[in-house]
């Protein structure tokens, strides 16, 4: 069965940073693009950064382009979201999704892990 264990959360400090991991099994990994996904206290689950199966395209929300970066280990099944220059408004459990290029909005994602806490104040 489809299997995503996302780790590395934390609290920081704004301006500093964290990164991500997701540790994916049960599915042909390098066949999928994979997505972080976050969700803020009271907020919905929001869209935040897209790996291509390939590795050679990426995509971000406007809120995280230029200070998160998302790659990808096929060897490993291993997907990352390095988060730097971190804000309070990036408080939230984030999560991650394998899926088709091109789908953001989490109601196109049926399997989810337990997410990972990402807590930024001083």
């Amino acid at each position: 069965q489809v299997q995503l264990v996302e780790s590395g959360g934390g609290l920081v400090q704004p301006g500093g940073s964290l990164r991500l991991s997701c540790a994916a099994s049960g599915f042909t990994f390098d066949d999928s693009a994979m997505t972080w996904f976050r969700q803020a206290p009271g907020k919905e689950r929001e869209f935040v950064a897209q790996i291509h199966w390939s590795g050679g395209s990426t995509y971000y929300a406007d809120s995280v382009k230029g200070r998160f970066t998302i790659s990808r280990d096929n060897a490993k099944n291993m997907v990352y979201l390095q988060m730097n220059s971190l804000k309070p408004e990036d408080t939230a459990v984030y999560y991650c999704a394998a899926g088709d290029w091109g789908r953001r909005s989490p109601n196109a994602y049926g399997y989810w892990g337990q997410g990972t806490q990402v807590t930024v104040s001083s």
